[in-house]
């Protein structure tokens, strides 16, 4: 019997609705297999249905039941969980036919991580790779690599992947968030998952909701400015613009090579290719993060500011709109660190510095803190692969503060105060018990300046966990800074060895003179 011509069409047809009848019944990307589901709080299961299709979630002996809703979206909370290193399944069901299942699902703590190209960075790019490597056999830490691009809108549906640790995975892993991980897992001794949402390049306006941005005197102007660069971007000029952006960069390594001087200033890059990066102000937002929502998190942390280094003043109430922003996206107030800027580059420049100073502004905002990392720098490299003591630092801060447990320092010192005394200034510290110097040799990297504002060298000395600031160029000081420059050669440091950030004692806004 000969089979009719039209049969393979219709087969090819209803194998297509089929697909796309199964493709209508989906979960969140980040609710699949390999994943860790925080403990401790009523967990977040999300994905889309038919409109009105009855969902029930299973897991762990539970079960609830959602209501798709005229978008076909739902959500439920599955009550808090207890910590477990046992590979289960959870399984959701709708109408006949409906029927998921997300194999190997652990559950412990949950952090996010994200930021440009320092969060990006990978394990296998960072120190001692063949070592790390080797000693990666961590299969209760998992890495989220959250794959979506840039969009104009919100997007509610994303793409990535869970991967369990193994040396054969290990190297793709974000090195902040894994070295960070790995300290929580060894401390806590529970499973940890760690969520990756990071683009090398990208400002803080990429990252930061449109709304928080324009509805803020203090930066609308720049996103408005940003979005009609944005918008009015000539792609077909964008070869000649990069080619006088190189022109005038390899002018400058010329100069600084004939003048004999260091010169480490990354060449520029594509504007096309970063206009495809990140899209416009808010885009990293939208494509990028609020598909992650509303996945249960333990805390979130933050690596970014050298992109925003030209604009320093502004960053402080940006990074505040982002720890306040995408808190509001999760109805959670969950923990949130980052780290500070390294040292970077010998220049007379205030910009990283001043990024500094921004980012210990925000820690005024609750449940916040910061990594300090003046010490683990490259000066030749904006991409230290020094990221074994970020995670460290950053795992110090969460220890103590999230999870009660003794560290040898929540932070490097910061400053608390001054006060002038006669011809010196006394500054006090937080994080500062057993200060010293981390050499043996007095306190450097201090300047000091009168009424006139000029800047001098300046001595300093110890006084348990102050600093005692003098010249004798400057009888009568009114302002003292430490550290401020993007390279600065200090060397204060806290019992632990943990080293002090970057500070003023003024807000002068006229350019520094450094003494050399």
């Amino acid at each position: 019997m000969r089979t009719p011509r039209f049969l393979p069409i219709l087969l090819a047809v209803l194998v297509g609705c089929s697909s796309l009848f199964a493709a209508s019944f989906r979960l969140a990307a980040p609710i699949s297999d390999h994943m860790v589901l925080q403990r401790e709080k009523p967990v977040a299961v999300w994905g889309w249905a038919d409109a009105g299709e009855s969902v029930t979630v299973a897991f762990a002996g539970q079960s609830k039941t959602a209501t798709a809703d005229a978008d076909g979206k739902w959500m439920l909370k599955l009550d808090a969980l207890k910590a477990s290193a046992e590979p289960r399944t959870l399984v959701v069901t709708g109408k006949e036919g409906h029927k998921l299942e997300v194999k190997d699902v652990l559950v412990g703590e949950v952090w996010l991580g994200s930021g440009q190209s320092n969060m990006a960075m990978t394990v296998q790019s960072s120190n001692h790779f063949d070592a790390e490597k080797a000693a990666a056999n961590y299969p209760l830490i998992r890495h989220y690599q959250e794959s979506s691009t840039h969009s104009a809108s919100p997007a509610a549906e994303g793409k990535g992947a869970w991967s369990a640790c193994t040396p054969d995975t290990v190297g793709r892993f974000s090195a902040v968030l894994y070295f960070f991980g790995r300290e929580i897992h060894r401390e806590v001794g529970v499973p940890v998952g760690l969520v990756n949402t990071s683009v090398g390049g990208t400002p803080i306006e990429s990252w930061v909701s449109a709304e928080a941005q324009s509805s803020d005197p203090e930066t609308k102007a720049n996103f408005d400015a940003k979005t009609k660069d944005y918008l009015a971007f000539d792609e077909s000029k964008s070869g000649e613009l990069h080619a006088k952006q190189m022109a005038t960069w390899k002018a400058a390594v010329a100069k600084a090579k004939q003048e004999g001087k260091e010169f480490v200033t990354p060449a520029p890059r594509n504007p096309l290719a970063m206009r495809r990066l990140k899209g416009g102000p808010a885009g990293l937002y939208n494509g990028k993060v609020v598909n992650l929502a509303p996945y249960t998190l333990r805390g979130m942390l933050w690596y970014q500011g050298e992109g925003n280094a030209g604009n320093a003043a502004l960053y402080d109430e940006q990074l505040s709109q982002l720890v306040t922003s995408w808190r509001a996206l999760w109805q959670d107030e969950v923990p949130f660190a980052w780290v500070q800027l390294p040292n970077y580059r010998n220049s007379d420049s205030e910009n990283w510095p001043r990024i500094r100073e921004s980012m210990m502004k925000v820690l005024a905002l609750p449940k916040t803190g910061m990594a300090i990392t003046l010490d683990i720098g490259d000066p030749k490299d904006i991409h230290p692969k020094n990221k074994q003591d970020v995670g460290l630092r950053l795992s110090y801060w969460a220890l103590a503060t999230v999870y009660d447990r003794k560290v040898p320092a929540i932070s490097g010192p910061l400053p608390a105060g001054h006060q002038v005394e006669g011809g010196a200034i006394r500054i006090s510290f937080r994080h500062s018990e057993g200060l010293k110097t981390r050499d043996g040799a007095a306190p450097r990297g201090l300047i000091i300046a009168g009424a006139d504002r000029v800047w001098k060298a300046a001595s300093g000395r110890i006084d348990g966990t102050a600093l005692v600031v003098s010249s004798p160029e400057v009888p009568s000081p009114v302002a003292a800074r430490y550290a401020w420059s993007e390279n600065p050669d200090c060397n204060l440091v806290n019992g632990a060895g943990l080293p002090a950030t970057s500070f003023r004692t003024d807000d002068w806004v006229v350019p520094v003179a450094v003494p050399r």
